[in-house]
């Protein structure tokens, strides 16, 4: 329901900006814009995502129907079962679930988005499988988007390569800032998640779970501030990549040893890819042509002013406004909120406090609503309960922590 709302108030909002820009401004080309943007978000949201990621989709489908058959992605849900049955205790401990989410918050983790999004994709049917309600958000399933929407990213590979473009003199000086708000955004959604469903994370094996992550975010961060940035960008390259195509093989040789037909559950796994794509266009365009009546009416930019002006009534330092469209745009469009970060770089400069914190808030979460419009939309979930709002508490404490370590790390 709320989506509803959301979707709504976009247009509406949108409408009522335009009408007074037109009325009171005299621009009278406001709606030719908004019509125009309706077309563009139209053909962005089918020709330049949808279709490409049919072919991903089609991708690791394939590759994931290998693992499944071979009883790798089991394998893995049993290295996870028990870490994954405190916080998602609906799932059974030796579910295939247990495998594909590990897979796509390894995915998420290394910043490899187009592997990413089918596998949690395929997580998310496994998940509905398991709802009793089919048109409800199981609490696992809240869990399991509030975790996807924090945006937890070890290598921000993309972040670094734009600032670099962009002519920064250390492009990889956010690397720390960026991994310190990315965690607090991640921890949040976990304690809110839990705290609704009463979930208890004091315990030993949560505790480890949590406290083994954080601590290999720390010796990642350690040992990526010992190289330069041509040094981290290849290591980072390397790493990720090596570890997608060690996962590849791994799954084939298992399959192998299993005596697996693996082209056959490739091609069975695969056929699945355009189908799930075409049940995701709807929701897809939907929200992005929302996103653009807003932008396009210039609703942001007033946002923007207002916003710029109550902080200024307290006096506060207010250099972190010129970032914040990045920050605003971030749960609804992640291409969108990306031309944000590189707007703010060309305008202020790449090494600029607002350029530094634009790239802060890339990288601290990722788009809620686009992600919550994807996955809900593919199983068919239409009440969304408090799903929403914990992605969203989740981009607060990421903005904040992103804002926070700025001022720290940049003055």
């Amino acid at each position: 329901m709320i989506l509803n709302y959301i979707w709504v108030g976009f247009f509406l909002i949108g409408f009522v900006v335009a009408l007074v820009q037109w009325l009171f401004m005299g621009d009278a080309q406001v709606f030719q814009r908004i019509i125009q943007s309706t077309f563009d978000m139209a053909e962005l949201g089918v020709m330049k995502i949808a279709l490409p990621l049919a072919g991903v989709m089609t991708l690791w489908l394939g590759f994931m129907n290998i693992g499944e058959r071979a009883g790798a992605v089991r394998f893995l849900g049993k290295i996870v079962g028990g870490f994954f049955s405190k916080l998602f205790p609906e799932i059974p401990k030796n579910h295939p679930a247990n495998g594909q989410l590990l897979m796509n918050f390894s995915a998420n983790m290394l910043g490899l988005d187009n592997a990413a999004t089918p596998m949690g994709l395929k997580a998310m049917q496994s998940l509905q499988e398991l709802n009793p309600k089919k048109d409800t958000a199981s609490n696992a399933q809240i869990m399991f988007l509030a975790l996807n929407t924090s945006g937890l990213t070890v290598l921000p590979i993309s972040v670094l390569a734009l600032r670099a473009t962009a002519g920064s003199v250390n492009p990889t000086d956010v690397f720390v800032p960026i991994l310190i708000a990315t965690a607090v955004s991640t921890l949040t959604a976990i304690f809110y998640v839990a705290f609704r469903q009463r979930i208890s994370l004091w315990n030993k094996t949560v505790v480890s779970w949590l406290g083994g992550i954080m601590a290999a975010i720390a010796l990642i961060v350690i040992g990526f501030m010992q190289l330069d940035r041509e040094s981290m960008e290849t290591v980072s390259s390397i790493a990720s990549n090596l570890i997608l195509l060690l996962i590849i093989v791994g799954f084939m040789a298992a399959a192998l040893y299993k005596k697996v037909n693996v082209y056959e559950a490739f091609i069975d796994g695969a056929k699945d890819g355009f189908s799930t794509t075409l049940k995701i266009i709807p929701f897809m365009v939907g929200m992005l042509v929302a996103i653009g009546v807003f932008r396009a009416s210039g609703a942001m930019d007033l946002l923007m002013d207002g916003l710029r002006a109550f902080f200024g009534l307290f006096g506060s330092d207010t250099r972190f406004v010129d970032a914040l469209p990045t920050a605003l745009m971030k749960p609804l469009s992640g291409s969108g909120a990306k031309a944000m970060m590189v707007e703010a770089m060309n305008t202020y400069g790449a090494d600029s406090f607002a350029g530094r914190l634009s790239c802060l808030f890339q990288g601290a979460a990722d788009t809620t609503f686009y992600i919550i419009a994807l996955y809900f939309g593919l199983v068919g979930i239409k009440k969304t309960r408090y799903a929403v709002s914990a992605g969203l508490i989740a981009d607060l404490a990421g903005v904040i922590a992103a804002i926070a370590c700025a001022y720290l790390f940049f003055g």
